[in-house]
């Protein structure tokens, strides 16, 4: 999120205001407000919202923070006709009711022109992880499900595809989407392999070549999760 944050801060010339949809404890919007962006995070959880505040005061960032107990169908009584530069959207679209009127919301919530990082779990990856462990009926399952789901005891309640991805963000107003898979190799991988810093940052690496080497574009497909950043209008 940095990396983005600091694309668009240079791009206007000053600190962002940014939307944290499902932000929690503050992953995503602490770095950014001890960066020196106004960052709104909405959740539907006070537990959540009470340890962002902690971890706010205790980052003396308070005056950065505003939290907000609520969800993608309250974003426009939130912000009260304020428009937001940046839109963080990581691991929710999975649990809301309608993403695509959750995507619709997050883009009436951002200046035109404004950025929206979303970050969301990918069905191929399921599907091979389930295969790998010979757990065939689920891994089927997974592929051919609508919502991605490999049974009932899934905990997640969907998973998303690139190209379901790109037609819910065109249909919502955004352009210019990109794409990356991440995690590719690191769920599959049995954790007794990688029991070392040096291991995680070895296959992080991995990882990233694979999917920066021409002609492999189709391996950010297999990710564990997808990152998307897309653009409003």
């Amino acid at each position: 999120m940095g990396r983005i944050a600091d694309e668009c801060g240079a791009r206007l010339g000053r600190p962002l205001e940014v939307l944290d949809l499902g932000g929690g404890t503050g992953g995503v919007a602490v770095p950014l407000a001890e960066a020196g962006h106004h960052v709104t995070v909405v959740d539907p959880s006070p537990d959540a919202l009470a340890s962002l505040g902690r971890r706010a005061s205790e980052a003396g960032i308070v005056d950065r923070i505003t939290a907000v107990q609520g969800d993608g169908d309250t974003l426009g009584a939130v912000l009260a006709g304020r428009r937001v530069d940046l839109a963080c959207c990581h691991g929710t679209l999975e649990f809301v009711d309608d993403p695509a009127a959750t995507l619709r919301a997050v883009a009436e919530a951002l200046e035109e022109g404004g950025v929206l990082s979303l970050l969301v779990s990918g069905r191929l990856s399921v599907v091979f992880a389930k295969a790998i462990a010979g757990e065939f009926g689920q891994a089927r399952a997974a592929l051919v499900d609508p919502s991605g789901r490999w049974g009932n005891t899934d905990p997640l309640p969907r998973r998303f595809d690139v190209e379901q991805l790109e037609t819910l963000l065109a249909d919502a107003g955004f352009t210019d989407v990109r794409v990356r898979g991440t995690n590719i190799l690191g769920h599959l991988v049995p954790a007794s392999l990688v029991d070392s810093e040096a291991d995680r940052v070895a296959l992080a690496e991995l990882d990233e070549l694979l999917v920066s080497g021409p002609g492999r574009e189709f391996l950010r497909t297999l990710g564990n999760a997808l990152h998307v950043v897309a653009r409003r209008g």
